[in-house]
């Protein structure tokens, strides 16, 4: 279990899809059990600190008994831990991929983007349960149907990229010797 030792808010960051800020939260803890902990948004370079001095109000037994708890639940603790990183994972699927529908469903057809959608359904359903299992394969299910629509991405994607580079010379000067020159791409 936590105990609170203090907050603060790291005001001023602009609204943004979930993702996009990226937060760097520092905590270091000094000899004397003093917490400093501060936390920088990246992109707009505001910051804000605070130091944690006051003591947990906990004895020393109770303190000894917290951690043969934390020994005794390690098992149940780690099954927790593997359980909400699998709920962050599916959180974050469901989030891109509905982006990326909303972006690019213009690239498949109404039955895929149908398909895709149901999975995202599917995992929406299953995500907040305690079946790890079920969440991963509802995680596989819509990484499977959300394939097609990325292939579509990519091949555009590459498409653009060839037609870039093949229209505009790279020497800028021509000679007969570049005109003998012939192209080939090697695949593994």
């Amino acid at each position: 279990d936590n105990h609170k030792l203090g907050d603060f808010n790291l005001e001023g960051i602009p609204s943004a899809p979930r993702g996009v800020p990226q937060i760097e939260v520092t905590f270091n803890i000094d000899a004397n059990g003093i917490v400093h902990v501060s936390a920088k948004d990246l992109g707009t370079g505001k910051e804000n600190k605070v130091t944690i001095t006051g003591s947990t109000n906990l004895s020393d037994e109770e303190i000894e008994k917290m951690k043969k708890d934390a020994e005794a639940n390690e098992a149940e603790d780690k099954k927790f831990k593997e359980l909400v990183e699998v709920r962050n994972k599916a959180d974050m699927i469901i989030s891109s991929t509905e982006k990326t529908v909303e972006e690019h469903g213009d690239k498949v057809t109404e039955e895929e983007k149908t398909a895709i959608k149901e999975a995202v359904e599917g995992l929406k359903a299953v995500k907040d349960g305690e079946d790890k299992e079920a969440i991963d394969t509802a995680m596989k299910t819509l990484e499977e149907v959300a394939h097609k629509l990325a292939e579509e991405i990519y091949k555009e994607a590459q498409e653009k990229s060839q037609a870039e580079q093949g229209g505009a010379p790279q020497g800028g000067t021509k000679n007969k010797a570049d005109e003998d020159v012939a192209e080939a791409e090697v695949v593994d």
